[in-house]
């Protein structure tokens, strides 16, 4: 079964109603290996069906973040939005250019225990963005 049609039977298997233009949203996300606004999605979608509105788009993302079906990552001066994938999966994000790079979660699972054995805290680290300056704007601020 493709990822496609498994997130298609989790969604209706919750009793969420699968609209076409939510079908053609989700798919907009899915297919692509970037991280997207919600105006790049609804352009996308609105493309695939010229029926779909801004309106729709926004409230398919805020339902589809509430099932954790998709991130949203904070760039902040915009907001992209990410298929989960079914396991921890974070990000660095530099706070001058918005470049965004995946982390793989093995980087912080040393942090994970440490939290634990310190505090005795269970941490749920599906999804963390760290902040911070990526190597080229470091350099272009020297």
């Amino acid at each position: 079964m493709s990822h496609h049609h498994a997130l298609v039977a989790e969604l209706r298997q919750r009793g969420i109603r699968l609209t076409p233009q939510r079908e053609i949203i989700l798919d907009a996300i899915r297919h692509e290996d970037e991280h997207l606004s919600a105006d790049e999605i609804y352009r996308r979608a609105h493309r695939r069906s010229p029926a779909i509105n801004r309106a729709t788009v926004y409230r398919t993302l805020e339902l589809l973040q509430k099932l954790h079906i998709i991130h949203q990552i904070n760039l902040g001066d915009c907001v992209r939005y990410e298929l989960c994938q079914g396991k921890p999966h974070h990000h660095l994000v530099c706070k001058v250019c918005g470049h965004t790079v995946s982390l793989d979660h093995a980087l912080l699972r040393p942090l994970e225990r440490k939290i634990k054995q310190q505090f005795g805290f269970k941490a749920q680290m599906e999804h963390i963005v760290i902040y911070g300056q990526c190597p080229k704007c470091q350099k272009n601020n020297e």
